[in-house]
């Protein structure tokens, strides 16, 4: 078929998945709808994929043009192995995965060539296909006077149309938290912050926002740690507060999910090094994914309580900061030294779980990026997660091999408890006085310090903050994570007992 230049402005591009055939090397075994598309053209496609090159393995991906009147632009995305599942060595559904990096692959080359709607083949499993298209399109420009093609998707070939949309919904919640995260923090600030999640919750009825002012509730609440970190800077405070009651039984104890929100981080007084500082606008993280997957949780219509929880505020240094050496009092009454106050993180979410405890959730996760440390030690594999509940960290790592978003036990030790008891001036300091190693576990210790509930989680996300080319489906930039990971157990939590 001839491609005329006009087409160009109303083009729809197809992406369609091939599967490497078990044991025939070279051989390719079309999906269901790339062999039924096949089957319009008259076989033209499986000729062109033999002879335009070598076979399509795992993450490859080619373009023909021109082989049916509807669909100028085809892009074949190689899936791997059809009989791909969950690898124990990786922590994660492998065929999952393999359909979301291809998927995301095949619509970025139409994206480039400026295709502006794309049918997408669901690959035998639609919501990831949806998941791989939604994230692999994203790309942050609102800034940029130069903008890529916005690229509309929708399913081709396939009746799972309910799994496509969730898809959407949880891609679109992810991406609601790079949003987030990557916008520079003189438009994020705390105040920007709450009035974004109060109008992505209001467009859903089960969801109610709160936001809490310094001058009428945070000082009333006595959250000194949170308070001490404010002080610095002239970006008033904010305290933000969402519930979602989808639940039909109004009796059902929810989960709190609480989520550090500096949204911009020099260090205070205990000044951060200039090199990548810009990248602690990102700092609220773990608030933008927490109010991003309670956002999305309402999408969904999860029959599920859920409290989500944000302090939100900036750290900044100024003749009012906090100075190290000081001792402020947390909303438990506990008193704290801060001899580090580029350890703010934990100050503001000691404060956030005290309060949280008086809704007496049935589960605990807070989410922050706490501690360089943890990039240290797993990089941007995985979510260092560390808990007193087994049984909580069994909910929550069964959700992350389902979203590829993979967490990892870490160690709650006494050692690292110790550390942070033995102060000079007050119950607690806020970084641990013999060493600096293990500073991810030494701020799991102190966090701990203010959880009396027996399901508790903390997640830290440090490491998987930003993402360069780690994770295939994801361009270079904030990443979002692991929202999906936090959708995934709220949706799963419906049907479960803690024991």
């Amino acid at each position: 078929y001839d491609i005329t230049p006009d087409i160009w402005d109303s083009l729809i591009g197809l992406v369609l998945g091939v599967f490497e055939k078990e044991g025939e090397e070279g051989s390719l075994h079309l999906t269901e709808a790339a062999a039924g598309f096949d089957q319009t053209v008259s076989g033209k496609l499986s000729d062109l994929l033999k002879i335009s090159g070598p076979a399509l393995t795992k993450g490859k991906s080619r373009i023909f043009y021109g082989i049916h009147k509807d669909f100028p632009c085809v892009a074949v995305v190689g899936l791997g192995k059809n009989n791909a599942e969950v690898c124990g060595a990786e922590n994660w559904d492998t065929s999952k995965e393999n359909i979301r990096q291809a998927v995301s692959a095949g619509c970025r080359l139409l994206q480039d060539l400026e295709v502006n709607h794309l049918e997408v083949d669901g690959c035998g499993d639609a919501q990831s296909a949806a998941e791989g298209a939604a994230l692999g399109l994203y790309y942050y420009d609102q800034l940029k006077s130069k903008k890529k093609t916005k690229v509309t998707t929708q399913l081709h070939g396939s009746a799972d149309s309910v799994g496509w949309e969730k898809g959407v919904v949880y891609a679109e919640g992810q991406n609601l938290a790079r949003l987030l995260m990557e916008a520079p923090a003189n438009h994020i600030t705390p105040t920007a912050f709450a009035n974004t999640i109060e109008e992505k919750l209001a467009a859903h009825a089960a969801g109610r926002v709160t936001i809490h002012k310094r001058s009428t509730w945070i000082e009333e609440q006595q959250m000194g740690a949170f308070l001490s970190v404010s002080r610095g800077s002239e970006e008033p405070p904010v305290f933000l507060e969402l519930h979602y009651n989808g639940s039909p039984d109004s009796t059902q104890a929810p989960l709190l999910l609480v989520g550090k929100g500096i949204t911009f981080d020099s260090g205070g007084i205990s000044l951060k090094p200039s090199s990548s500082m810009d990248e602690m606008r990102a700092d609220m993280g773990g608030a933008a994914t927490v109010c991003a997957s309670i956002v999305t949780a309402a999408a969904l219509k999860l029959p599920v309580n859920i409290i989500g929880l944000a302090p939100l505020c900036e750290n900044m240094p100024s003749g009012k900061a906090t100075k190290p050496g000081d001792v402020v009092t947390a909303k438990n009454g506990k008193t704290i030294q801060v001899d580090n106050t580029d350890a703010e993180g934990r100050l503001v979410l000691a404060d956030a779980l005290c309060y949280g405890h008086s809704f007496n959730p049935r589960a605990i996760v807070n989410v922050a990026t706490l501690t360089g440390a943890m990039d240290v030690a797993l990089g941007s594999a995985a979510t260092g997660v560390f808990t007193n509940s087994d049984w909580l960290w069994e909910q929550l790592h069964k959700a992350s091999v389902v979203t590829g978003d993979r967490v990892w036990r870490m160690p709650l030790f006494q050692h690292y408890t110790r550390q942070v008891t033995d102060s000079q001036l007050a119950d607690l300091n806020n970084v641990g006085k013999y060493s600096r190693s293990g500073g991810a576990c030494t701020a799991a210790a102190f966090l701990r310090e203010f959880v009396t509930a027996p399901h508790w989680a903390h997640l830290d996300i440090a490491g998987v903050m930003s993402n360069k080319d780690e994770v295939p489906y994801l361009r270079k930039g904030m990443s979002g994570r692991p929202t999906r990971t936090l959708v995934e157990f709220a949706a799963g939590s419906d049907n479960l007992n803690v024991v």
